[in-house]
């Protein structure tokens, strides 16, 4: 049996210290997965990436960083102590299942919204069993995805934040008053979440642990329509999946959808977006999002249904991108109007707002929020490479400005001297700030593998023709070229393409 495009993404994780399970000697801890060196550099770049695009070129943004276990009030107000859960069901064995997720597999119908009597009368009439052990379910119940503990002597009640969100709508104030910031003023977190999945699947797209980069943008409920970007982004295309079109393919018991592309600008005059910063948003991710190999073509943007959208929210857009097994979330962009904070200034009695011009006014906020670990996977998929007659082996093709490391540098064979001036070489371009690789084992095929299958865009190699010419040969990651330059035209090469190819 052919392997799954993610079973192939994964061998290569595997064998290359990409991504792997987490306490794995053990058996492993099922949504849990640890980046060995090669993907902690990815992931670093790809939030670098991040911070360059949607931080440090704004000038009304700023960044923060809370801690992860919050109080319990925090959850209260929140609603995820009463709200955040998901329908499961458990069979006779004590296997608990989550059932959405199995009707949608097995019936093909949608599940989202339904009640859990509803769900159940699904069950029964569907004749669903455990996927475990294929025995009769029970009813549908709530099932709680916080990971709660206790704190201190007091055993005051503490969760995992299962989003970064809560940490910056606390923040707020204080971060308005230190920055001495008017509206909009943007806050941005980079940090883990945990989310306690009852079915944790498909590698680190679906995980318990995972990374987040969530802006809260904190706007004039008045100044909606007046996005500083707009001017900059009005002309980018969105591909959108509208909630009409989701509405007749429901009605046709399909999941195809069909998109409108339309720019950022008609988007907003159309009223196919809440409002201009919404509009905004979107075509400043889509300008972000194939810049990383992701190809246009299998991104879009789905306006949640009703029954998706929570109460409080203006309009809820996920950036989607296509992957073998599906159409995945990957970006939530919610307008969450002034729910968050009126609801933290109930619970604990704190005064949120601002002053505007001698008027109190609690702001509104949109919110793009991007999981980390499920938008590694969709990098790793769309750059992966399957070996073909040309190459006996497959490879990622990631963006110069993404890759792990920039070059490795190779002595052909195992001499002194080439092996000199290959380390002279690689000690030279670590001082010009290039991630570079030193590898000196084995053949020199195999090798170039080993550069290509963690995605490493030039291989310098030290031959003895290096020894009469002072020449190298720099070979090309994606056309397998080589070609011969002055040794001590390398490390200046690497940077000028660093910078040529960088964001």
């Amino acid at each position: 049996m052919a392997k799954s495009l993610l079973d192939s993404v994964m061998t290569i994780c595997l064998r290359r210290g990409i991504l792997f399970p987490t306490a794995e000697v053990y058996g492993g801890l099922a949504g849990f997965y640890d980046f060995g060196p090669v993907g902690t550099r990815l992931r670093n770049n790809l939030i670098r990436l991040w911070r360059q695009h949607f931080i440090e070129s704004q000038d009304f943004v700023y960044e923060m960083s809370g801690t992860t276990l919050l109080p319990a009030p925090v959850f209260k107000a929140s609603g995820h102590l009463d709200h955040f859960t998901d329908p499961s069901a458990e069979c006779p064995r004590g296997h608990i299942t989550r059932i959405d997720q199995l009707i949608e597999e097995k019936l093909k119908i949608q599940a989202e919204g339904k009640s859990n009597t509803e769900l159940s009368e699904i069950v029964r009439k569907g004749k669903l069993r455990c996927p475990v052990c294929g025995d009769f379910l029970g009813d549908v119940k709530s099932f709680g995805l916080m990971f709660g503990t206790s704190v201190g002597g007091e055993r005051r009640q503490a969760f995992l934040r299962p989003e970064t969100a809560q940490n910056i709508f606390l923040a707020f104030k204080r971060i308005q008053t230190a920055t001495r910031s008017k509206l909009p003023l943007g806050v941005a977190q980079i940090g883990k979440s945990y989310r306690n999945e009852i079915s944790p699947r498909q590698s680190v797209v679906r995980v318990r642990e995972f990374g987040q980069m969530e802006i809260e943008y904190f706007i004039n409920p008045d100044n909606l329509n007046e996005c500083p970007l707009f001017s900059d982004l009005k002309n980018v295309q969105l591909p959108i999946v509208t909630q009409k079109v989701q509405q007749e393919a429901a009605e046709k018991e399909s999941t195809e959808y069909s998109t409108k592309l339309v720019t950022v600008e008609e988007a907003f005059n159309k009223g196919i977006v809440p409002n201009q910063w919404m509009a905004c948003i979107l075509g400043n991710e889509m300008k972000f999002i194939p810049q990383l190999g992701i190809p246009k073509e299998v991104i879009r943007f789905r306006h949640m249904r009703p029954e998706e959208t929570p109460h409080y929210s203006g309009g809820n857009f996920d950036l989607e991108i296509k992957l073998s097994i599906g159409w995945k979330e990957v970006i939530g962009n919610a307008y969450r109007r002034d729910h968050d904070l009126q609801a933290h200034m109930k619970e604990s009695q704190k005064d949120l707002s601002i002053d505007i011009e001698g008027t109190k006014v609690i702001p509104h906020v949109i919110e793009p929020s991007f999981g980390i670990e499920r938008l590694l996977y969709c990098i790793l998929e769309h750059t992966y490479r399957p070996k073909d007659e040309s190459r006996g082996w497959t490879w990622f093709q990631f963006p110069l400005h993404l890759a792990p490391y920039e070059a490795v540098f190779l002595p052909l064979l195992q001499r002194p001297e080439l092996e000199e001036i290959a380390r002279q070489l690689y000690e030279k371009s670590r001082l010009l700030n290039l991630s570079v690789l030193y590898d000196e084992r084995g053949r020199i095929g195999r090798r170039y593998a080993r550069a290509d299958e963690i995605g490493i865009p030039f291989a310098v190699t030290i031959d003895p023709q290096t020894l009469e010419d002072n020449t190298a040969t720099l070979r090309s990651r994606d056309t397998a070229e080589q070609i011969r330059h002055q040794l001590e035209d390398i490390p200046s090469l690497l940077q000028e393409r660093k910078q040529r190819k960088g964001f």
